[in-house]
């Protein structure tokens, strides 16, 4: 008979491992099952964002960021440095005992929290009353039965048609993060967040880099005038980002790649590259989960289709995370796995879609929460914007980085928040203030009349604050 438990996860991602735990912590027996392997063939849980997306990304960000300031600011700090080098394999292995030190971590907490967990694949093998019985494929054939399933498997690459992923040559997200070598020319296809942070490690590291993109503006989710300035950065940078582009044929040949495309002038262009990174969005990830056996619906992306709550069709189905409709962020995931563990025990899981935050880890960070200028003209709302440079922060000058401003949009009759949009040093860890702010429904006036530590880079919140009612105070 197979093991029965009162909640299987399958998916140990963001959304899947969290979910799992704080099942658990409610007091229900938890299996958590996950194939991801590491170089050994052992267990590494922790999804695409583990192994192959935030967390690598942002240690080889780290990393060549080091190497960039070595070169190019280190002098203005009286540091003489010569013939700074990169190894780029010492750089890599670093990236990989990260990654391997998260994996670890996460089996850790599993286990700290009796949550049984599974290495292969887990799919649907049949439903009975009351309960789904789940096959899992990995160095052995098991079956469990789950009387509640949370589906958490995350989402794939999209590929361009006719060219698929080598991971040599074309990349996806995984091979760009294991270039062995600094490549002369690489080019890169979307400049959404995996094109600018991989574009910008390798920038830094030595490589001619051209990013193209289809859309005729420059990172259209983005606040316009927080995207204008990130985007003056990035060109004084030397990161070529063309605008507006239709790429046609793509050649990958043995010593790299040719891009053929249009430009916005309507010019055909041939860009030879010795990699080329394709970064256009992610799709659903429910391969091989077997869906059909139990009759669970997706939509015509082939996402699970789940409601408010992020139930399926199926009684006692869930799905959260990469696999469903929102942002596929790892952070909307891990609310939504808390929801529904929650939610499962009768509880009232909620996840705010209205205050999730967004960021792009390129330097400068690039982070909003809450609506842009121009959604909110669009949607007919009266308000009132504050911004602040960097330039005029004192911490910021300390640190030698005042690119950049921080920006807040608040109702103009009730002055509530209604979004914060940041390029800038450390944007990343500021936004978390504009959430927690959003989240308790506070005014512009709320923020500008609390004590900010000085100095410090969060001076320039207040400071937008204040400036929505047009009494900056240092500038």
């Amino acid at each position: 008979m197979s093991k029965q438990f009162d909640v299987v996860v399958i998916g140990g991602g963001p959304g899947g491992y969290i979910a799992a735990i704080r099942a658990a912590q409610l007091g229900f027996q938890v299996a958590c099952i996950d194939e991801w392997k590491n170089a050994a063939g052992g267990p590494a849980p922790g999804g695409t964002c583990t192994n192959v997306g935030c967390i690598p990304s942002k240690a080889l960000l780290q990393s060549s960021e080091h190497f960039d300031h070595a070169n190019h600011h280190f002098a203005d700090h009286g540091i003489t440095a010569k013939d700074v080098k990169m190894d780029v394999a010492k750089m890599l292995a670093r990236k990989d005992t990260v990654v391997k030190q998260n994996n670890d971590g996460i089996l850790y907490l599993l286990k700290k929290n009796k949550v049984t967990f599974f290495h292969g694949r887990g799919s649907f093998a049949s439903k009975a009353e009351g309960s789904y019985e789940i096959k899992v494929a990995g160095k052995t054939e098991e079956s469990i039965t789950g009387k509640n399933i949370i589906i958490a498997t995350g989402s794939n690459a999209r590929a361009l048609p006719g060219t698929p992923f080598d991971e040599v040559n074309v990349l996806s997200n995984d091979g760009a993060l294991r270039v062995g070598a600094v490549p002369k020319k690489l080019a890169l296809i979307g400049s959404g967040v995996i094109g600018l942070e991989m574009g910008s490690v390798w920038r830094r590291l030595g490589a001619e880099v051209t990013i193209l993109e289809g859309l005729p503006t420059f990172l259209g989710a983005v606040d316009e005038q927080i995207a204008k300035e990130a985007k003056k950065a990035f060109d004084k940078q030397g990161l070529k980002i063309e605008l507006g582009v239709k790429v046609g044929e793509i050649v990958n040949g043995k010593k790299g790649v040719t891009v053929n495309y249009t430009n916005a002038k309507g010019e055909a262009v041939v860009l030879d590259a010795d990699k080329l990174i394709i970064s256009i969005g992610r799709v659903p990830n429910t391969i091989g989960l077997n869906t059909e056996a139990v009759g669970l619906q997706l939509d015509e992306r082939g996402a699970i289709v789940v409601d408010a709550d992020c139930k399926t069709n199926l009684p006692g189905v869930w799905a959260v995370g990469d696999v469903v409709r929102g942002p596929m962020l790892a952070h909307k995931a891990e609310e939504e796995g808390v929801a529904v563990a929650e939610r499962i025990a009768g509880q009232h899981g909620h996840v705010n879609f209205n205050t999730i935050p967004w960021v792009i880890y390129t330097s400068p960070e690039i982070a909003w929460v809450g609506r842009t200028e121009q959604q909110l003209k669009a949607d007919g709302v009266a308000y009132k914007a504050g911004t602040f440079p960097f330039l005029a922060n004192g911490r910021a000058r300390a640190l030698g980085d005042t690119t950049g401003m921080v920006k807040m949009l608040a109702d103009a009759t009730t002055d509530e928040i209604l979004g914060v949009h940041i390029v800038g040093p450390q944007a990343s860890e500021l936004i978390a203030e504009a959430v927690v702010a959003m989240e308790f429904r506070a005014s512009a006036e709320d923020i500008a009349r609390i004590c900010h530590a000085h100095p410090s880079l969060s001076e320039s919140t207040k400071e937008a604050a204040l400036a929505v009612d047009k009494r900056t105070l240092n500038f």
